[in-house]
């Protein structure tokens, strides 16, 4: 089955017989109507791209990282499950017929880095040095440079390396790659399979792409050939400038289909610029938890269309508490930018400087009503956003009142123990929903605790009851809207019909 892959290592050289000749630019077949020379469509895939490669392969750089393990008592060392140099040596036992003796062990990875400042800074991803003990960058010229960590960051995946070179090196500019678009021509240079500096073109096919790698997730997508040890390399615009980091492929092999994934420059500069100046992150923090706006959601909240950023929680001690965010409010605006989706919030908090005053538009009660909030700054460890999600639980036999497929009772000491559920959640305990149920399909399970039906709360099994009953004579044909809450507290709104 196909995989999202990070692309960072080439263990050693290998040179597999071609599956097929390359396909010529040109193809061959029935005639079309044909398009002027000087369309568009013509210039959408580059056909000759020598002077460009020639005006930037001298700032790519090939990057070699050694991590030593110093067994202590076992003799597999103990590695991050996905890093590169758990994969090299997942290698090196099953070509050896086995574990080794307990020993220092040594695991190499070769990848691709770029020069942004003549200076010696080189920008890679921070997977294709994981905690390495040795770096040394290597260039197209032969020289072979010791590098330092200036700074690094797993969660764009991007690393940022300091060169002592005696001569000033050739280097490369970032692009604006918010200005890319869909069909734009595009270059990429690497380090494939430790082949050394290769050469590839393509378009951008898609942007936007989430391939759920981390909470920043925002892709460009590009059909230009990247494999393992491509990652850290630049992916060009026509005009020579950086618009993306190659750093992940979706491949059933390892190798490349076609769908290879690059972060946007324009994610990737304000972390570098952070990195080179704190040798850290510091990402702006509002203190929201967040949960995606749906259709029947935006129905029971009068949205009209599915958009924006749903409040599920307000975390106590963070920025959004004193400047008067509340739970049920669907952000969808953030100091001057549209929110089209949850996703979208996260990404944009973090990139604004902490300490920043930024208005947010929220619409609560189907009105726009605009808070000016002062970002806090997102702790190393701390989540972007969350959403809640629910554990597994038993369910017990005390339900005693029955509405939209699920049983829900009082939240008494047994119920609390039963469930495990935390003394500050408030609210009705759901003990059994019915499958297939409305309940059901909105996913609601046993030990979920509702604390609110249309921004009203309920403490009893009695009042939840009137409250569904209410809805249901207001307005029959408009969901009702739950704020839903697991046994640590966690809250997610859900929409349910109530016909």
């Amino acid at each position: 089955m196909s995989h999202v892959a990070r692309i960072s290592t080439s263990p050693r050289p290998r040179v597999r017989p071609a599956l097929a000749a390359a396909l010529a630019s040109v193809l061959v077949g029935a005639p079309l109507t044909a398009l002027p020379a000087s369309s568009a469509f013509a210039q959408a895939r580059p056909t000759n791209l020598a002077d460009l490669a020639e005006q930037v392969d001298d700032a790519v750089v090939n990057i070699s990282a050694t991590q030593t393990i110093e067994e202590k008592g076992s003799a597999i060392p103990d590695l991050p499950k996905g890093t590169p140099f758990d994969e090299m040596f997942e290698e090196f036992f099953k070509n050896h017929g086995g574990v080794p003796h307990p020993r220092a062990q040594k695991a190499q990875s070769l990848g691709s880095g770029f020069v942004v400042d003549p200076s010696g800074i080189i920008i890679t991803n921070n997977h294709v040095i994981g905690d390495a003990n040795d770096i040394v960058v290597i260039f197209n010229d032969g020289r072979k440079l010791k590098a330092k960590v200036i700074g690094k960051d797993s969660k764009v995946d991007v690393a940022v390396l300091k060169v002592e070179s005696d001569k000033p090196l050739k280097s490369v500019k970032f692009g604006d790659s918010d200005k890319a678009r869909v069909g734009d021509g595009v270059m990429a240079v690497g380090n494939p399979f430790g082949l050394g500096e290769t050469v590839t073109a393509g378009i951008i096919s898609a942007r936007n792409r989430n391939i759920e790698s981390g909470p920043y997730d925002d892709f460009l997508q590009t059909d230009a050939s990247i494999n393992k040890g491509n990652s850290g390399g630049p992916l060009f615009n026509m005009q020579g400038e950086v618009i993306g980091i190659n750093t992940a492929i979706l491949s059933p092999s390892g190798g490349s289909i076609g769908i290879g994934f690059a972060t946007p420059s324009a994610t990737v500069q304000p972390v570098i610029a952070q990195l080179e100046q704190f040798h850290e992150t510091r990402r702006g923090w509002l203190g929201v938890r967040i949960q995606p706006v749906d259709d029947t959601i935006a129905e029971s909240l009068g949205l009209g269309t599915a958009r924006g950023a749903l409040v599920a929680g307000v975390d106590d001690k963070g920025p959004a508490k004193p400047a008067g965010l509340q739970a049920g409010d669907v952000i969808v605006k953030f100091d001057g930018r549209d929110i089209k989706e949850s996703r979208d919030l996260p990404r944009i908090v973090a990139s604004t400087p902490v300490g920043k005053a930024v208005d947010v538009v929220v619409i609560r009660s189907g009105q726009e009503v605009t808070k000016s909030v002062t970002l806090g700054r997102l702790e190393d460890g701390g989540k972007a956003a969350e959403v809640a999600s629910n554990e597994d639980v038993v369910v017990p036999e005390n339900a005693v009142q029955k509405a939209l497929g699920m049983e829900f009772s009082g939240l008494t000491d047994e119920a609390r123990k039963s469930y495990k559920i935390k003394d500050s959640v408030k609210g009705v305990v759901v003990t059994s929903v019915e499958p297939g149920s409305p309940a059901a399909d909105r996913g609601l399970r046993p030990g979920d605790v509702i604390e609110e039906v249309n921004h009203q709360a309920v403490e009893k099994p009695g009042d939840l009851a009137k409250a569904i009953e209410a809805a249901r004579k207001d307005n029959a044909k408009k969901p009702a809207l739950l704020l839903v809450a697991n046994g640590d507290g966690m809250a997610r709104f859900v929409a349910i019909p109530v016909e």
